[in-house]
């Protein structure tokens, strides 16, 4: 689904650089289309910036600058996110009728929408009845008629500002900002292409376990039926292990994965709690459409501990798993990036789905 906000011609790509902006860890990838295949040539993990109220493009622009020398990428494109913080996502119902139209709609009278006022905004909308194959470009949706029916859109807005901030950084980098996507999308479309069976004909959760949020996504055989954001994520794991041992922020950070033993009943409570605001995300879907959940994937820097998958397991009651996004791409890594590309890619399904936005 595609959310990029930007109008953007659509002329043929075949290489970007995408950049998930982490709390803590910036994860980017370098991706191209070769054909109807994508090819992942590489990867990077970098601590993200450390700023005291937001990100200043200047800094941005300096981040990003080596973002692109670690990935040693020769394109100039650029697709960027934006935090669950910093983004909506919901599904809204509009009038039959172009997109561009849809974004002028939900400008004007976003109250009336979305029961809020969201002045100063810029809108993009997917309508899902114009759901591409994988990897094809969105068909244009048809001129509206005289009393034509509504349809179900899902729409991503963000403020204005902070897309002209980050375009300005981009081209501070000496990038071009192809796309800057919701980062709750990105997860999705990386699934879509890296298991595309599952994503169409069964009813699964997606969670990401993020720096300071974690969010779930239930997909209903290939749609978007619910996405919530909890306010518990790897900052709040590591400090509650940390207070919990009276150790440093960083000593519980290293152990929070390799240690699972050791953690576990340190970190039972907090996971516990979030797993069960997870689940009540699930029995909601679950009682609405009168469907089960079959399957749970999880992502993220924390889901790299089996500790924590089995705690959320056990309030899920459904077997949580990581997932390799990178199955969407052939790959043409480096030696190195190649044998560890098995320990971070489940840290990488932001910045691949916000990839194939553009590609």
């Amino acid at each position: 689904m595609a959310l990029p906000f930007l109008n953007n011609p659509r002329a043929k790509r075949d290489s970007i650089i995408a950049v998930d902006l982490g709390g803590r860890t910036t994860k980017a990838v370098h991706l191209h289309k070769k054909g109807d295949k994508f090819v992942l040539s590489g990867y990077a993990l970098l601590d993200a910036p450390i700023y005291e109220k937001s990100l200043s493009a200047e800094m941005l622009a300096e981040h990003l600058k080596s973002v692109c020398q670690t990935l040693n990428a020769r394109t100039k494109l650029l697709a960027l996110t934006i935090g669950v913080n910093d983004s909506l996502v919901r599904h809204v119902e509009l009038p039959v009728m172009p997109v561009d139209d849809m974004r002028q709609v939900l400008r004007m009278n976003s109250k009336n929408y979305l029961q809020q006022d969201f002045g100063n905004h810029v809108f993009d909308c997917f309508a899902a009845a114009a759901r591409p194959k994988a990897g094809a470009p969105a068909e244009p949706v048809a001129k509206p008629q005289a009393g034509s029916p509504k349809q179900r859109v899902l729409v991503g807005g963000a403020k204005r500002q902070l897309v002209d901030d980050l375009q300005e950084a981009a081209k501070s980098a000496g990038l071009i900002a192809d796309a800057i996507v919701p980062s709750l999308i990105g997860p999705i479309n990386a699934f879509e292409l890296a298991m595309p069976e599952v994503f169409a004909k069964e009813n699964v959760a997606l969670i990401d376990l993020g720096f300071k949020n974690t969010t779930i996504s239930i997909l209903q055989e290939g749609d978007l039926a619910l996405s919530r954001t909890v306010a518990i994520g790897g900052d709040k794991l590591t400090a509650t292990l940390a207070e919990a041992m009276g150790i440093s922020y960083a000593e519980a950070d290293g152990i929070k994965v390799g240690m699972p033993t050791e953690v576990q009943p340190h970190l039972e409570s907090i996971v516990t709690t979030l797993g069960r605001e997870l689940r009540a995300s699930v029995d909601y879907f679950e009682h609405q459409s009168d469907r089960a959940v079959s399957q749970v994937f999880v992502s993220g820097a924390a889901s790299g501990s089996q500790t924590i998958l089995q705690l959320l397991q056990a309030e899920l009651m459904a077997e949580c798993k990581t997932w390799n996004p990178a199955c969407l791409a052939q790959l043409a890594l480096p030696a190195h990036q190649m044998a560890e590309l098995e320990m971070v890619s489940h840290q990488l399904p932001v910045a691949l789905g916000a990839a194939v936005t553009s590609l």
